[in-house]
């Protein structure tokens, strides 16, 4: 069974969603409001988050900049009535690592979550997760889901750490958005899915450039992306 916390104040939707994630193989924690949910997390980490945009007693948004401060690795998923497009940017310039509009159909919600939690430890990982990946002043800890420039240490959360060692694994060489979004994402990506340049995009901020300004990820058009050695 994996462990999930569901921080949504619909409880009927709470109620629905529990139903059905459970005969799916998970345990379901609901918690109505960010201060209950701040609570349910300093008790007991779970294996996945998903995170309602709007709660009675704050912004899920602000709620996401706490969790990504204080468990940079965990799972987040985002849920938003409204849907909008700002909102599912900033969502993944915040560090969700996916967004689904309400209302979801319940069999995409447990696909997403299958997806990102196959990625918390994949199929052959393991054995390779005590090895550090580096690159020039760059070095990457996938145990730990950590990079260090210098004595810097840059926590990453789960998907920017999978981009992060799909490109240390073939520096300079370019791959192609949809093989990322499969090891970064768990999924391919969809028409208009701009959720992997967004991933890209945290990963380059928090990254900085060479000490010669050039950046450290690079776009190769119609190629994808490469990691600049």
């Amino acid at each position: 069974m994996h462990d999930l916390l569901l921080i949504d104040d619909d409880r009927e939707l709470t109620e629905l969603l529990s139903a059905w994630l459970t005969p799916e193989g998970f345990t379901v924690r609901a918690c109505h409001d960010g201060a209950s949910a701040l609570q349910a997390l300093a008790a007991h980490a779970p294996e996945a988050v998903v995170l309602d945009v709007m709660l009675p007693d704050g912004s899920g948004l602000e709620l996401l900049k706490q969790l990504r401060t204080r468990h940079p690795e965990l799972p987040v998923l985002m849920l938003s009535a409204r849907g909008e497009p700002l909102d599912r940017i900033l969502g993944l310039e915040l560090g969700a690592d996916d967004y689904l509009a309400k209302p979801c159909d319940p069999r995409e919600l447990t696909a997403r979550l299958r997806a990102v939690l196959r990625r918390t430890q994949p199929a052959g990982h393991a054995a390779a997760t005590s090895a550090l990946l580096e690159q020039g002043d760059l070095a990457y800890s996938p145990s730990r889901g950590v990079a260090l420039i210098g004595t810097q240490e840059i926590p990453l959360t789960l998907s920017e750490s999978r981009l992060l060692e799909a490109l240390l694994a073939q520096p300079g060489e370019p791959l192609d958005k949809q093989t990322l979004a499969q090891l970064a994402l768990g999924r391919k990506l969809t028409l208009y899915d701009r959720s992997l340049d967004m991933h890209i995009s945290n990963l380059r901020k928090k990254l900085g450039a060479h000490a010669d300004g050039r950046s450290r990820i690079m776009a190769s058009r119609g190629r994808g992306y490469y990691y600049a050695p």
